[in-house]
């Protein structure tokens, strides 16, 4: 996205931004049911988030995927503009690979809303996958850079486990203060609606207040 298109946006639209990554698992086991309900459940969150107002200006939405490699699907764009990408399936888990990219994502982002004196809200990152990192011991540096901006308030970062994840590995990556939660089977479409609204909570709020979300319930396992 070039500097220019985002300073005409950032006029055209001078709201506070809300940003979020969805970090998203595309490896080989994620084929099948799987992929089908992810990708319903993408289409699900656009919905959702249509339904208000102000998160269409507020919330802005990037895609990253890690499978043969980790890469940007959709750069940020605020969620009216978002259109739900049909993912497929390939390669194996670069997870510390995506974690990587995300956290880069946000941190330029930061710096095009600084560049443009646009005010903005503490960014997420929304891990979703099904298995466990297949790219070394990367993801260790990958989990203390998470851990380190999250105590220092720079980002959100939540973390769902899909049946076959690795629910140990995704406790030592997602800050000790969020433990990751395990998705109750394929039910991706309640876990994007929570999202959804989480997101449009954070988006009426005021900046750096503290937002009381509803508990992730009815879609995760006890």
């Amino acid at each position: 996205m070039s500097a220019d298109f985002d300073t005409a946006e950032f006029a055209d639209n001078p709201e506070p931004r809300c940003p979020c990554v969805l970090l998203l698992d595309t490896s080989g086991s994620m084929e099948g049911d799987s992929i089908n309900a992810l990708n319903a459940g993408l289409v699900t969150f656009r919905e959702e988030l249509g339904k208000d107002e102000q998160a269409l200006l507020r919330v802005e939405v990037a895609v990253v995927t890690f499978g043969d490699h980790a890469q940007v699907v959709q750069e940020f764009v605020t969620a009216g503009q978002f259109v739900p990408p049909t993912l497929a399936v390939s390669g194996q888990t670069p997870m510390a690979g995506g974690i990587n990219l995300a956290l880069n994502l946000i941190e330029q982002r930061k710096l095009d809303y600084k560049a443009n004196g646009v005010p903005y809200y503490r960014p997420w990152v929304f891990l979703i996958t099904d298995g466990e990192p297949t790219d070394g011991n990367l993801w260790l540096q990958a989990a203390q850079r998470v851990h380190g901006m999250e105590a220092g308030n720079k980002v959100s970062f939540y973390a769902v486990g899909v049946a076959g994840a690795n629910m140990g590995t995704l406790a030592r990556i997602a800050p000790p203060s969020r433990p990751p939660v395990a998705l109750d089977g394929l039910n991706y479409r309640d876990m994007f609606q929570w999202l959804s609204n989480s997101m449009s909570s954070v988006a009426r709020a005021e900046i750096d207040a503290e937002v009381p979300l509803q508990a992730p319930i009815g879609w995760t396992k006890a």
